[in-house]
């Protein structure tokens, strides 16, 4: 099993940590990960994208050229990657803030509504862990539970208040694209 992933949108959307926090959850659940994060100079802003590979055997190589899905936070994101996304593979977009029209056949495009769902919860910042909950539903590359014990590992010090909204997002996310 390899599950790549590449998540693209403006720095200050979470896209970083968003891929962190699944790349920790794969660690602790003791599969082989690889995350490679890049960003512009301006950060909050500016564009972040950062890929992440999780194996059940080990990786050769963190680039990936062609992922099997993309995460598109914004428009820029959904253009440049739905261009990159490998034949056959998922593009889970958020709808909220991408208007351009997907046109490849050969990719699943799975439009969210990721900022309006985060805003229904009450914080719009959440609209990462809204994303990620999707991925989870639409991919199955980890259950929620591993998520969210990485979640209480690695963010309850930094952001306590948030642990429980997070987690909320997620399941929100996963709903949002169910079925």
């Amino acid at each position: 099993m390899q599950h790549d992933v590449v998540f693209s949108g403006f720095g200050g959307q979470g896209v970083l940590f968003c891929g962190q926090l699944l790349a920790y959850a794969a660690m602790d659940s003791g599969l082989h990960v690889t995350w490679f994060p890049s960003y512009g100079p301006e950060m909050r802003g500016g564009t972040a994208n950062c890929t992440l590979v999780v194996s059940d055997e080990e990786i050769g190589s963190p680039l990936v050229r062609h992922p099997s899905c993309a995460m598109a936070f914004n428009n820029p994101s959904a253009e440049k990657y739905e261009a990159l996304t490998a034949p056959g593979g998922l593009l889970i977009y958020n709808a909220s803030l991408v208007s351009h029209a997907v046109a490849r056949p050969d990719i699943r495009a799975v439009p969210i509504h990721a900022s309006e769902a985060a805003a229904e919860l009450g914080n719009p910042r959440l609209l990462n862990m809204v994303m990620l909950g999707a991925l989870l539903q639409l991919t199955g590359v980890l259950p929620v539970e591993a998520v969210e014990r990485a979640l209480d590992a690695h963010m309850s010090a930094r952001r306590p208040e948030l642990l429980a909204l997070n987690k909320q997002a997620l399941r929100r996310g996963m709903a949002d694209v169910a079925g």
